[in-house]
């Protein structure tokens, strides 16, 4: 069964965001590590060479594929900022409705920048899906 090729690195974090071209970009990633990190209590890790993520789990798929990956995460893409987050708890709808201009696909929530969603709305749909991804892996 193949592994995951996407895994924690000891890159410096710091780096990796001084290093995003786009000046809003970068600034608007220092804020999603700033607001990850006081919503998980987790040191901020790069995952590969372009995501920075926070908390681990564990998973397995009743295919018996089985890996690690982080509780929430980001990546300042050059199209956009991509924030990794669960859907699927109690209330996500209701808060992608008031959150503003996004896209989303999957587990992934796009953003062109901070200024065009609610942030405190932002920072409630991170917790809850770290609470979410928790509970779901306990």
């Amino acid at each position: 069964m193949a592994e995951n090729k996407t895994k924690p690195t000891k890159a410096s974090v710091t780096a990796f965001l001084a290093s995003v071209e786009n000046e809003r970009r970068r600034a608007d990633a220092r804020i999603v590590c700033d607001l990850m990190k006081e919503v998980t209590g987790e040191k901020p890790l790069m995952w590969g060479d372009a995501m920075v993520g926070f908390g681990t789990y564990g998973y397995k798929y009743a295919s018996g594929r089985e890996g690690e990956w982080f509780v929430t995460g980001f990546a300042p893409r050059k199209a956009n900022l991509v924030l990794y987050i669960m859907s699927g708890f109690k209330g996500h709808n209701a808060l992608m409705k008031k959150l503003g201009k996004h896209k989303t696909g999957s587990s992934c929530l796009y953003i062109n920048k901070l200024e065009d969603v609610d942030m405190k709305v932002l920072r409630e749909l991170v917790r809850r899906s770290v609470e979410h991804v928790s509970n779901a892996s306990t």
